[in-house]
């Protein structure tokens, strides 16, 4: 009998455990997993977690601002933890959904919420802009690039201040044309729109745009193409989308992010509070491969290098837009 109740008492332990034991969960943004550009680099982090660990992250993609609040509640009230949400936009709906669960656990990516069991996660995407901006002003014969940024929010204008910085810092007579999308969130997912604009930059002289608009983007490089100009993309990697067209990416590790979210949160060691990644901590950086290695001398390649390491090392300090919301430097 004694035997019995020692075996009850640990399958009992186990039991407890494995219902205890939560499964993680995404929220991407409205743009969809595969929009090759920040949700798609979220979901590579998932894919890595997934291929590691045997462990599924249940995905939802919300197709509207009211689906984004109601699937989240789904997934904290079905005991998903922790819960990786995707995008500024998401801070008023995970403030509210965190209130209401405060045993789950949430990563917003790109918005800050200040919760006990909320971690925010966010970047120094004006280090990353600097670089690419650098890399377009040597690239440029016209002394002239382009912007083209999604919604018009300080997110994306940290992005546009960054990258004039960069260009500027080459070659200070460089001219920068900036044009942003809209001001909805359908800014971040009109291709036709980036086409146009990058048209109407490039009329204008510029031979390389930097395109910060998500899927908006994809139009952006396809009328680089098209012109036979260049285009820088962002986010994810995108080098492949149009080889000889990407002069380079501005690539910011929202992987990482999820990523790691789901690694510590097994571990035990998740956290909330801010976290922030910038060159230093490896959250953003520009991206040299196969796709675009014709297109950079290894002049270039030196010259960004050094540039790298001076921002790393505070020589080289990059104006945050987001701090005052204007681009002095």
């Amino acid at each position: 009998m004694k035997g019995i109740f020692i075996a009850s008492v640990t399958a009992l332990a186990i039991s407890s455990t494995m219902v205890q034991a939560a499964d993680p969960a995404v929220v991407y943004d409205q743009a969809g997993k595969y929009d090759k550009s920040f949700n798609e680099g979220v979901y590579n982090g998932v894919k890595k977690y997934t291929s590691e660990t045997g462990i599924k992250v249940r995905e939802f993609e919300p197709k509207n601002e009211a689906q984004v609040e109601q699937g989240l509640r789904r997934l904290a009230n079905r005991g998903f933890s922790p819960i990786v949400t995707v995008g500024f936009n998401m801070t008023s709906a995970v403030t509210k959904v965190a209130q209401d669960f405060p045993d789950v656990h949430f990563t917003i990516i790109d918005g800050v919420i200040d919760l006990p069991n909320v971690q925010s996660v966010v970047f120094k995407e004006h280090e990353g802009s600097f670089i690419v901006g650098a890399v377009a002003a040597m690239k440029s014969e016209t002394d002239t690039v382009g912007f083209v940024g999604g919604m018009d929010i300080p997110l994306i204008r940290r992005f546009a201040c960054g990258y004039e910085q960069g260009a500027k810092f080459v070659a200070s007579g460089t001219s920068v044309h900036q044009n942003m999308t809209g001001s909805t969130g359908a800014a971040f997912n009109d291709p036709t729109k980036g086409s146009e604009l990058a048209k109407s930059q490039f009329s204008k002289g510029a031979d390389v745009v930097f395109a910060a608009a998500g899927g908006t983007g994809i139009g952006v490089y396809q009328a680089a193409k098209d012109e036979g100009k260049f285009a820088i993309g962002v986010d994810s990697n995108q080098n492949h989308i149009q080889p000889g067209t990407m002069l380079t990416s501005m690539v910011k590790r929202v992987d990482l992010a999820a990523y790691n979210t789901y690694k510590d949160s097994a571990a035990g060691t998740w956290k909330p509070g801010l976290v922030v990644l910038g060159l230093a901590e490896g959250g953003v950086d520009w991206a040299l491969d196969d796709n675009n290695a014709s297109l950079i001398t290894a002049d270039m390649k030196t010259k960004v290098e050094e540039i790298r390491a001076k921002i790393v090392s505070g020589e080289i300090v990059v104006h945050d837009y987001m701090s005052d919301n204007t681009c002095n430097y």
